[in-house]
Parts: C-alpha cells; sequence; structure tokens
C-alpha cells in the first residue's frame, strides 16, 4: 500500500525538535518560524509538556466520556482563568475543523435557523458545514455545497448588513485574522458591527480561533483586541502542541442538552494532559506578552525592507506580501537558508513560530531574509 497523494512535499525528514529548532536525518538544523501551520506553540519538545504527556500514560492514556475525567475540568479552570472567559462552558473535540463543524451546529440548535454568514478569504477547515464556509470551491466536494451559507466581502459593514436584512441568520463565523487567506486583519469596527448586528438579530457570533487564537496575536484572541466578546470561540491548533486537541468555548447564554454534541476522542486523558501542559507553560513564562513583543520587532524590521510590499498581523502572526518577482523567496528560505516558513497565496510569506521564540532566532531570519531579497544567496 502506498499513501494517498494529496501533499505536495518537501524532500526534508526531520526526525528531532528542541525549542524553536529542528533537525533532519542528516544533522542539519533548521529554524522553524512555521511551527507546522501554527501548531507549536510553547516549542518542539518542551520539557514540560512532554514530563506531563508522559507522567500520564504511565496512569491512564485514554478513556471515553462516559465516565468521570477530572483533567477535562481542570483544562476548563485553566483555561478560563488565562484567556479571561471563566464564565465560558468548554466543549472538547480534536481538531479546528470538528470545532467549527460543532460551533456552527450548536448555533443552529440555539436560535433554529439555518443562515451562515462567512467571508472572502475564508478557512474554517474541511468537513461537511466547515468547508461550505472555507472560500474554496477546490476543496469543497459535491456533497458538502449548500445554499445556507453566505459569503461577503471581507470587512464589508454594509454587505454585512444588508445580509442581515434579507436572512435569517443563524450565525457569523470569523477568524480575527484570515491566516490561509494571507493574514488579513478584521478592522475592530467590522468585529463590533458583527456583534451588534447578532444581538439585534439573535444570532450566534463565533470567532475562528482555531490559527489566529491561543495567545499568537498577544491576546489569547485575536478577536480580543476588539473589546468584544463571541458567543463561541473555536480553538485547535496551538492548544496541544503537537499533541490533536480542539475544542470551542460556549457564552453562558448557550444551554447544553444530553446529546446535543458528543465525541469519542475528544477530552481524552492524553489530549487534557497536553492541553494543561501549554497553558502552564503560556503562564509560567508569559508567553503572550513574549509573542507581542517578538512579534512587533519583527514586524517593525521586516517594514524596512524596501522590496516589501506590506506587513500584516498582529503578533507572532505576520504575513509578509512580496511582488511577484520575489516568490522564490520562501523555497529560498527554506533550502538555503533552513529556515521553515509558510505561504497563502498568490505571494505571502507566513510566519507562526513558537510564542517562546528569542529576539536572536527572530534575528537569524532577518538576517537570512536581508540576502534572500538582495539574491545574496549563501
Amino acid at each position: 500500500m502506498k499513501l494517498f497523494d494529496v501533499y505536495p512535499i518537501n524532500p526534508i525528514n526531520i526526525v528531532k525538535g528542541v525549542g524553536s529548532l529542528v533537525y533532519d536525518d542528516k544533522g542539519t538544523e533548521y529554524l522553524d518560524l512555521y511551527g507546522g501551520h501554527a501548531v507549536i506553540s510553547i516549542g518542539h519538545t518542551n520539557p514540560h509538556y512532554v514530563q506531563r504527556l508522559e507522567d500520564q500514560l504511565h496512569q491512564i492514556g485514554f478513556y471515553s466520556n462516559s465516565i468521570e475525567i477530572p483533567l477535562q475540568k481542570e483544562l476548563a479552570e485553566k483555561l478560563g482563568k488565562v484567556s479571561g472567559k471563566e464564565d465560558y462552558q468548554l466543549f472538547l473535540c480534536n481538531s479546528g475543523a470538528e470545532a467549527n463543524e460543532n460551533a456552527l451546529k450548536l448555533a443552529s440548535f440555539y436560535n433554529g435557523k439555518k443562515k451562515v454568514i462567512a467571508f472572502k478569504g475564508a478557512f474554517h477547515g474541511r468537513t461537511s458545514l466547515a468547508v461550505a464556509a472555507t472560500d474554496n470551491p477546490k476543496i469543497v466536494a459535491p456533497v458538502n455545497e449548500t445554499d445556507n451559507v453566505i459569503f461577503l466581502p471581507w470587512c464589508d459593514e454594509q454587505a454585512l448588513e444588508q445580509a442581515f436584512t434579507a436572512n435569517e441568520i443563524s450565525s457569523v463565523i470569523i477568524e480575527g485574522i484570515q491566516g490561509v487567506g494571507g493574514i488579513q486583519v478584521a478592522s475592530f469596527s467590522f468585529l463590533q458591527k458583527i456583534r451588534s448586528l447578532c444581538d439585534q438579530y439573535n444570532a450566534v457570533f463565533i470567532a475562528d480561533s482555531v490559527q489566529c487564537g491561543y495567545g499568537r496575536t498577544g491576546k489569547f484572541f485575536s478577536h480580543d483586541f476588539a473589546g468584544v466578546n463571541a458567543d463561541i470561540y473555536s480553538m485547535a491548533k496551538g492548544m496541544g502542541n503537537g499533541f490533536p486537541i480542539g475544542g470551542i468555548i460556549i457564552s453562558p447564554k448557550i444551554q447544553p442538552a444530553y446529546g446535543m454534541l458528543g465525541t469519542t476522542f475528544g477530552g481524552n486523558h492524553l489530549a487534557c494532559a497536553a492541553g494543561l501542559a501549554v497553558l502552564e507553560v503560556m503562564e509560567r513564562d508569559n508567553l503572550m506578552q513574549n509573542a507581542a513583543e517578538v512579534g512587533a520587532y519583527l514586524i517593525d524590521e521586516i517594514k524596512k525592507f524596501e522590496q516589501v510590499k506590506e506587513v500584516r498581523g498582529r503578533g507572532l502572526m505576520i504575513g509578509i506580501e512580496l511582488p511577484a518577482e520575489l516568490a522564490n523567496a520562501r523555497k529560498d528560505l527554506l533550502f538555503k537558508h533552513h529556515i521553515f516558513t509558510g505561504e497563502a497565496k498568490p505571494n505571502v510569506i507566513r510566519l507562526l513560530p513558537a510564542l517562546n521564540l528569542t529576539k536572536a532566532h527572530a534575528d537569524r531570519f532577518l538576517e537570512a531574509f536581508a540576502t534572500v531579497l538582495n539574491h545574496q544567496f549563501i
């Protein structure tokens, strides 16, 4: 049997990681500024994280949600404290797509409505309703197509108001900063407008924080910069530092019922141990503050390169838009300078490193980036 060939793969076999550094099977060191799609939040093989998982493995790794799992309650309490959303409720699942799927479903249960507002450039996942709310027809199979999702222009307040007037809206789902869409930052006024219209029409404000949440921007949720609370926040990626875990936190106005949501693997013992380790390290090491400070430093320095068309983002979620003639910059960073970064079409480099990225590692990137832009390859 061979693998189903759906990923374009770089010919690099990473076998070891420590902090923001990874190593291939030949011993070559790479600086990891992508963290496997923003997943590595507290660094590769963080000692506290490893110990938490190892200790849990020696006790029990899994049992279903048919029994008490005190780790779930511990995770909910810690998440409430660190995020500042202590009056919310936590439902645990396994991935970002599953988190958004449950968020959209829960919103419809809550108000009995069907229509969902999403936005141009959105990416919310690859499962049934999550992918229908994703602005990429290439990954929407015919069975996923639905007329219940309305796509609106990004940050167009007039279009948003018109959509609410013309439809029975169940929910609005929005990334505080679009990741796949090219690090597009939602304006404060637009997020505030979503909040006011959802209140007016009894719709549910879903803050997709799968990539832009969990402290990456310097606040726990990027939506927090707008000074409003969403009804549901979806999370995954950085939540487990590589261990599969996702979740939604839910406003107290939405009440649960048995059977409403469910999961086999969500909230298992190992996942909760991983989730707790992440929050403990974030809190202990002030990683949101570090993300804000190192991210601001990177953004300020990148803006000084005259070849850069635009720099977007907050904290350690950064998009660098380059002209067409520098389309190979990302490959050059990887293969000539051994630095992992991400991309967004047509020509945006995405930086999504661990939240404990050091200034020294930021400088290492900036030096390599300068060389790439000036075509002085080493």
